[in-house]
C-alpha cells in the first residue's frame, strides 16, 4: 500500500511522572489562544475512575477558564453522546478552545470525536467513513490510563450509531491528537485483568496490520516493535511491573501509529459485531475473538492462550451460547459491514469466504 502523506502528533511527553506537567501546558496553550485572538476556555474530560483521586483533580480545578466534566467509561460511546455534547458546549456563550482527555480509548474517541464535530457542520454521524472530515478540529491534548486501545496514536474514533446499530469510526488526520502526555504511573491502578485486555488490544493492532494485504514498511517498523513488546510482557512475572506498564504503553502508542498507517484486519470487525449486539467492553471482545480464530492467527493464538494462562487471566467463555437467530443476524450484520480490515485480511472475495455460517461458527467459539 503506497503512503504519500503520514501524518503525526508534533509534541509527546514520555515518562513516569509526565503527568505533572499537564497545567502547565494548559495555561502556556491558553496564553498562545489569547494571543490569536482565540478562545481561552478549556474543557477537561475525565473518566470517571478518577473522580474521588484529589492528588490528580485539584491541581486541574486551579487553572482558571477551565471546566471538568466526568465519562462514565462503561459505556461504548455513541454518535448520539457526541451530538449531544457539542449542543452543550455550542449554547454556552463561549465555546471550548482546547479539549483534554484523561482516561482509556472511551475518553480518548470522545474528545477526538468531540473536537471534529465543534468545527464542522451536521453530526457525528455524517462523518463515520474515511476522509470525511473537512476542518480541523480544537486543540486536543490526550491523556492515556489505559494501554492498549490505540487511541492516543490512531486517526480515528469509533463510534456506535444507534440509529443503525453499526459501530464505525471517523477516520482523518484531523482526528489525531495534538499532543500527548504518556506516563506509565497513570495505568498502576488498573486491575490486571483488565490490563491484560488492553495489552492484547495492542499486540492486535499490531499482528493484523503484519499479517494484511496492505502492508507498508512505516505500518511494519511501528507493528513489529509494538508486537515485540507485548511478547515481552507476556513473559514477564508480573504484567502490571513499571517494566511492564512502561513497555505497555510504548507498545500502545506503537500499536496506534501501526492502524492509522495500515488497517487491522479479522479480529476487529468481529469484535465490534459483540461490542454492538452484545456490548462486550473492546478489549475483552478482541481477546475473545482471538480465541476463537486459531484457524487464521495460530501462533499468535497460542501465545495469547499460553498468557492467559500463565498469569491466571480470567476469561469469560460461552457468551454466545443460548442466543437467538436475531442475535446472529446482528453479529453478523455488524461484523460484515467493515469492509476494508476484512479485505485486509482476506482479499476482495472475503464475503465467499466468511459465509453466514462461517462467522456464527466462529462466534459460537466465543
Amino acid at each position: 500500500m503506497d503512503i504519500s502523506n503520514i501524518s503525526s502528533i508534533k509534541n509527546i511527553a514520555f515518562g513516569r511522572g509526565a503527568f505533572s506537567q499537564l497545567k502547565s501546558i494548559i495555561l502556556e496553550r491558553q496564553s498562545i489562544h489569547e494571543i490569536e485572538n482565540k478562545s481561552k476556555n478549556f474543557v477537561i474530560y475525565i473518566d470517571d475512575f478518577f473522580e474521588s483521586n484529589e492528588a490528580m483533580i485539584n491541581p486541574l480545578k486551579s487553572i482558571e477558564n477551565t471546566e471538568i466534566y466526568y465519562i462514565d467509561s462503561s459505556k461504548e460511546p455513541t454518535t448520539t453522546l457526541i451530538n449531544d455534547l457539542r449542543d452543550r458546549h455550542q449554547s454556552q456563550s463561549e465555546s471550548p478552545g482546547g479539549l483534554v482527555a484523561i482516561g482509556g480509548g472511551v475518553t480518548l474517541d470522545i474528545v477526538k470525536a468531540l473536537s471534529n464535530l465543534l468545527n464542522n457542520e451536521g453530526d457525528a454521524e455524517d462523518y463515520q467513513g474515511w476522509d470525511l472530515v473537512k476542518n480541523k478540529g480544537v486543540y486536543k491534548i490526550g491523556v492515556p490510563t489505559l494501554s492498549g486501545t490505540g487511541a492516543e496514536s490512531s486517526r480515528t474514533c469509533v463510534l456506535i450509531n444507534e440509529k443503525t446499530g453499526l459501530k464505525l469510526g471517523m477516520n482523518s488526520d484531523f482526528t489525531l491528537f495534538d499532543e500527548l502526555l504518556l506516563d506509565p504511573d497513570l495505568t498502576r491502578s488498573v486491575p490486571k485483568d483488565i490490563f491484560f485486555y488492553t495489552v492484547t488490544d495492542a499486540y492486535f493492532h499490531c499482528v493484523e496490520p503484519l499479517s494484511g494485504m496492505l502492508r507498508n514498511d512505516f505500518a511494519d517498523s511501528y507493528a513489529k516493535m509494538g508486537k515485540s513488546l507485548c511478547e515481552e510482557i507476556f513473559k514477564l512475572d508480573d504484567i502490571r511491573s513499571n517494566d511492564g506498564r512502561t513497555k505497555a504503553m510504548l507498545a500502545s502508542y506503537f500499536g496506534g501509529i501501526a492502524i492509522a498507517n495500515s488497517m487491522t484486519a479479522l479480529v476487529h470487525p468481529f469484535s465490534a459485531g459483540l461490542s454492538v449486539v452484545l456490548q462486550v467492553p473492546h478489549t475483552l471482545a478482541n481477546c475473545l475473538v482471538m480465541l476463537a480464530m486459531e484457524e487464521y492467527y495460530p501462533n499468535e493464538h497460542r501465545i495469547i492462550s499460553d498468557a492467559i494462562e500463565r498469569h491466571g487471566i480470567k476469561v469469560p467463555r460461552g457468551i454466545c451460547n443460548d442466543l437467538s437467530n436475531e442475535q446472529f443476524d446482528k453479529l453478523y450484520d455488524s461484523s460484515i459491514i467493515h469492509e476494508k480490515p476484512l479485505t485486509n485480511g482476506l482479499g476482495d472475495d472475503f464475503k465467499s469466504i466468511l459465509t453466514k455460517d462461517k462467522v456464527i461458527e466462529i462466534f459460537n467459539r466465543i
